[in-house]
């Protein structure tokens, strides 16, 4: 099955390519990419507006990761967060599960539109590994995964609720996407 492309074509000298390959364009790619024409005087030329990183409040556009580095943020957020409930407050699992909620949204939010769909899948993989700290171990690595075990079911409505809440956010921006693609 053939899948159409979701990116236009890139026209115009690709990061790493020698500066000399720049002519080996046509005159009418270099003409649609901007080149040989500069901008009028005291004018700057306008930037097109990427329509996958909207500019929020302020102008500020937040970061877009991706799948990968969605994942990445969410473990590592909640690893660090584990340790730092483990030193400060003595392994309190309702204060992991308040702490988790927030780490889902912020994934939820700084994913990119592409990759969307695997937010709601690394925030449980964060939530496991970020309780690996908090884990009771008196037996050893064994006694650790009992704890860890224990932890999840003991802590499985903040578990549910922040994959939740993270499963919303990317079905609200998952419309939105679908919405704006359809317009352009």
């Amino acid at each position: 099955m053939e899948q159409r492309r979701t990116r236009p074509p890139h026209i115009g000298r690709r990061r790493g390519t020698p500066s000399g390959m720049r002519g080996s364009l046509p005159s009418q790619a270099r003409r649609r990419a901007g080149e040989g024409r500069p901008a009028p005087r005291g004018e700057r030329a306008a930037r097109p507006v990427r329509a996958d990183r909207p500019v929020r409040p302020g102008g500020v556009p937040g970061p877009r990761l991706t799948g990968l580095g969605g994942g990445l943020f969410g473990v590592v957020a909640m690893f660090l967060l584990g340790c730092l409930d483990q030193l400060l407050f003595g392994a309190s699992l309702t204060l992991y599960g308040v702490l988790f909620v927030p780490v889902c949204v912020l994934t939820a939010l700084w994913v990119r539109g592409g990759d969307l769909l695997t937010a709601p899948v690394v925030v449980p993989i964060a939530f496991a590994v970020g309780l690996f700290p908090l884990a009771d171990g008196s037996g050893g690595l064994v006694g650790r995964l009992m704890g860890l075990v224990t932890g999840l079911a003991t802590q499985a409505g903040w578990l549910y609720g922040g994959t939740l809440v993270a499963g919303v956010i990317v079905l609200v921006r998952r419309v939105l996407w679908v919405r704006a693609r359809r317009r352009r």
